[in-house]
């Protein structure tokens, strides 16, 4: 995924999780420019697409707001006032149950897209943006299963993670050192998808979220 539509995921993400509401101000193409690393060519496009949705609306001299008419979608909502435990209790159970499905089915453009995920958390010079790349990472495995149904179970994960409990605990126990062990996690994670290696990838799996478990929750 480039990072227009991660800007484009990330706005949604923002209204579909109720965190912007029916006039919301948005921040200004230069701002969403400079934090997704895109050129402002590429916002306006988004930004355009989302007006045409009827999702936002813009006013010359005043700025980009959350359209009035917006709400969320039937499928989001359902992911809204899902507590820090009950999400990673389901992640440790969806994540590694669709393991097998992403090595049976997963091509070599959905391996190259988690590596560039990799490169792009690795890279990160704010714990924002690789939080942003981590998701972006889980949401690829989840897209490399080709399977419309976890698709939307990914989706609502995704409306979990955006809650603010969620990315209060995330930001709280982030440091750097938990964050260089991710990294390393996810890349043996990636390693042994494209390796299409069962047991490896599966251990793997299940070891990065029992960290991230206890770093989050103490369990």
């Amino acid at each position: 995924m480039d990072n227009a539509a991660v800007l484009k995921e990330a706005i949604l993400a923002k209204l579909n999780a109720g965190e912007w509401r029916p006039g919301h101000r948005i921040a200004t193409e230069r701002a969403l420019s400079e934090s997704f690393g895109i050129g402002r060519s590429a916002v306006r496009r988004v930004l355009a697409e989302l007006k045409q949705a009827g999702i936002i609306t813009q006013t010359v001299g005043s700025g980009t707001f959350v359209s009035d008419s917006f709400t969320p979608s039937p499928a989001a909502a359902g992911g809204s006032n899902v507590s820090p435990y009950e999400l990673m209790e389901a992640r440790l159970a969806i994540e590694i149950a669709i393991v097998e499905m992403i090595i049976r089915n997963a091509s070599q453009s959905d391996f190259a897209q988690m590596a560039l995920c990799c490169d792009k958390a690795e890279a990160a010079t704010s714990m924002e943006e690789f939080e942003r790349w981590d998701g972006q990472l889980h949401e690829c495995m989840a897209r490399a299963a080709h399977n419309a149904l976890v698709d939307q179970v990914f989706a609502l994960i995704k409306q979990g993670r955006a809650q603010d409990d969620w990315g209060a605990l995330k930001r709280d126990s982030l440091t750097p050192e938990r964050r260089q062990a991710y990294q390393v996690e996810h890349r043996q994670i990636v390693n042994a998808l494209r390796d299409r290696d069962l047991a490896r990838a599966t251990e793997a799996t299940r070891a990065h979220l029992l960290r991230v478990r206890h770093n989050l929750l103490g369990i």
